[in-house]
């Protein structure tokens, strides 16, 4: 069978935009690259153990054999035209995902067949769920020792609470694995072991010895089916059969609102089971006219306001990522929901109520690029020109100026002092801090008040090494770094109301104000939160008000105890107090910064401290070893778990402060048999002697 007849028809309803999302080392780019060679986009198969993989383009991507950055290409399949991302799986860099799971319509989650759900695979099917995105599940590597599709599907049902609908089972496993069968169209689809690229497959009728096997796995996938189908569960009941398309067109729709998962396998590297998959994304995952309604908000009146995907309606597109461009400046990511854009075209910025100049718009393969005269409603693409764009802006033609929902950043937990080899390169350093920032919004640039030093934040020590390999290799910056340093940070656990008057003379100008306002501690995750009780009138008005919110958020980048910035933190203003000749925007954000930092010395703070979920496989001989060595890292252990090939699997939750270093302790405590895999849980209160410590370190 051969799929390589160019795409035909530019209907939406041929469009598929899907994503390719894990856990590190399940197969994502393996798979991405059998796609691009079986839908004929590239001619020869990249593979990642050897470096030369398309979809992982940098340096740093192809050193190391993983994926860094979310790459994007466009390809063909059965006449349908796929947009595709390949996003990496390594928790640093868990921002390429979210903000590519923000665009898509659908995904493709990719599981390790030996491992099932891996903790990476948790963070990924939850930022699925948040945007909505339909999946279909591929459980690759059937031919690894240890495979185990059944106990991979009931991993899915476990671990993520997911209705996995099983349409293909193995046939064969390990180094036997020859093929899969496909549960509803009753057929074997068989890959001769001598076909070196798996580009040819057998179509046959399912082996005697399996049918009625198969017969009843199919029997219990169709009931799974229509249950969930108001429309065939009264035919089911009555006995009545059903055709695969009726069955399809019924799983599609319970695929759409999230209702089922459609679960197929193969193995990617083997070259197996590849053509299915792309049937399946084209049979099950939406396409941009199935999202009926696109939520945003009106500019002027901020009220939530919904549309319609429509080529003849005004521009609305999303800025979902940039990328440093050594000739052109920054690429800007966008996904277009409405209207046509076209190079010359002029935008509005609603964030920065600024406009932008599209100079050249562009269809990415990875880092090669095709020039192209417009973007369409439901296409992805990107456009040279813009100036003040970021990940996250909306972007709108001025007779319709409307904001998308953003993309939120994760917190950065870790940190890193950057100082430039010479002052020359002090300068081009901070540049080049900048744009790294703007193109990765998980880093960030500050500067130590206390210290002066430049400091680099980042998601975890794997990401701090890239960006400042990068800022090396691409920005041509000699720097000197530090050892890095956790990213603590401050709450409360009290609240309390506090007044304060500002009243000063400066620059021959009177200034004055009178603020109340309650400071109370709300859920971490919610970060800081600012409210008003105040009415809005002519001369308290919005600026002034900006300014009391602005005096706030800078206030709770530095808290009272160590100088860390605040999670958890709500301010309320209550009322003000004004005199018309005397009344500015200086003395209401002063006058909120003051008052919040008296209400903060009664507010019980505590300095807050990064915790992991971190998962440990290692061999039963060594389990005490490790047990041990997490309880000693202030570790709690929160679950045995015993696999078949007879390793276990430790689940715990470790301060960050304990875990630097940690690859090589529990090689050494394993003999080299022990792997883990950790990502960011949440920040919990420190001990009261560790934050003792953290005070004395800092002087305070």
């Amino acid at each position: 069978m051969s799929a390589k007849e160019p795409a035909k028809v530019e209907d939406l309803f041929f469009t598929r935009n899907i994503g390719i999302a894990a856990h590190i080392d399940a197969g994502k780019t393996t798979t991405s690259e059998r796609i691009l060679f079986y839908s004929g986009k590239s001619h020869k198969i990249g593979e990642v153990h050897e470096g030369n993989a398309t979809m992982d383009w940098m340096v740093q991507e192809q050193e190391r054999g993983i994926t860094i950055t979310s790459a994007a290409t466009t390809l063909s399949w059965k006449n349908f035209r796929i947009n595709l991302i390949d996003t990496p799986g390594h928790v640093d860099f868990t921002i390429e995902v979210e903000r590519s799971l923000r665009v898509l319509d659908g995904a493709v989650a990719v599981f390790d067949a030996v491992s099932g759900v891996e903790p990476q695979s948790e963070t990924v099917w939850r930022q699925a769920n948040k945007h909505n995105v339909p999946r279909v599940c591929f459980i690759n590597k059937m031919d690894r020792v240890g495979a185990d599709f059944f106990s991979s599907v009931d991993s899915i049902v476990g671990k993520l609470n997911a209705n996995a609908i099983v349409l293909q089972v193995p046939y064969g496993v390990e180094d036997e694995f020859r093929g899969v069968v496909d549960i509803l169209a009753m057929k074997l689809y068989l890959w001769e072991s001598g076909s070196k690229f798996g580009d040819e497959f057998h179509e046959l009728d399912i082996p005697e010895d399996n049918l009625q096997e198969i017969l009843d796995l199919r029997k219990k996938v169709v009931e799974k089916i229509v249950e969930a189908d108001d429309d065939l569960i009264d035919a089911f009941l009555n006995g009545e059969e059903f055709s695969l398309e009726v069955l399809k067109k019924s799983l599609r729709k319970s695929v759409l609102s999230l209702k089922a998962f459609p679960v197929i396998c193969g193995s990617a590297f083997k070259n197996k089971g590849i053509q299915p998959l792309l049937d399946a994304v084209i049979d099950y995952l939406p396409s941009p006219l199935d999202k009926k309604n696109i939520n945003a908000l009106d500019f002027k009146t901020e009220k939530p306001v919904s549309f319609q995907l429509s080529f003849d309606d005004p521009f609305v597109g999303l800025a979902f990522k940039i990328a440093n461009d050594p000739f052109s400046g920054n690429l800007t990511y966008v996904r277009a929901y409405s209207g046509t854009l076209q190079v010359g075209d002029t935008l509005i910025n609603p964030r920065l109520n600024k406009r932008e100049k599209i100079q050249k718009i562009l269809k990415m393969h990875a880092n090669h690029r095709e020039e192209v005269a417009s973007l369409k409603a439901g296409d992805i693409g990107a456009v040279i020109g813009l100036k003040f764009t970021g990940t996250g802006d909306s972007l709108c033609d001025d007779k319709r100026i409307i904001i998308l929902e953003s993309i939120r950043f994760p917190e950065p937990v870790i940190s890193v002092v950057v100082e430039a080899k010479s002052s020359a390169d002090q300068e081009k350093m901070m540049i080049s801090l900048e744009k790294l920032q703007k193109e990765d919004p998980s880093c960030r640039v500050k500067i130590d008040g206390e210290t002066g030093q430049t400091l680099l934040y980042g998601m975890g020590e794997l990401h701090l090494e890239i960006l400042l390999d990068r800022l090396l290799r691409e920005f041509k910056v000699q720097a000197n770094k530090g050892r890095p340093q956790v990213s603590y940070r401050e709450a409360i656990k009290d609240s309390s109301i506090q007044e304060f008057i500002f009243e000063k003379n400066i620059g021959g100008e009177d200034h004055f104000a009178k603020v109340k306002i309650l400071v109370e501690p709300i859920s971490l995750d919610k970060g800081i939160e600012f409210e008003s009780e105040v009415l809005l009138n002519k001369e308290f008005n919005d600026l002034m008000l900006k300014a009391v919110e602005n005096g706030f958020k800078e206030s709770a980048e530095v808290g009272i105890l160590a100088g860390f910035s605040m999670l958890g933190v709500r301010l309320t203003l209550l009322s003000i107090e004004y005199k018309k000749e005397t009344i500015s925007e200086i003395a209401f954000k002063a006058a909120t910064m003051l008052a919040f930092k008296e209400a903060l010395k009664v507010c019980s703070p505590e300095i807050l401290e990064p915790i992991f979920k971190v998962e440990i496989m290692v061999p039963e001989d060594f389990i005490g070893n490790i047990v041990s060595d997490v309880n000693s890292r202030r570790g709690k252990i929160t679950s045995i778990e015993t696999k078949q090939s007879g390793m276990q699997i430790i689940h715990s939750e470790i301060p960050l402060g304990s875990l630097f270093g940690y690859a090589t302790d529990v090689r050494s405590l394993s003999q080299g048999r022990a792997t883990f895999s950790m990502e960011f849980l949440q920040y919990s209160p420190v001990p009261l002697k560790i934050s003792n410590e953290i005070l004395n370190l800092m002087g305070r």
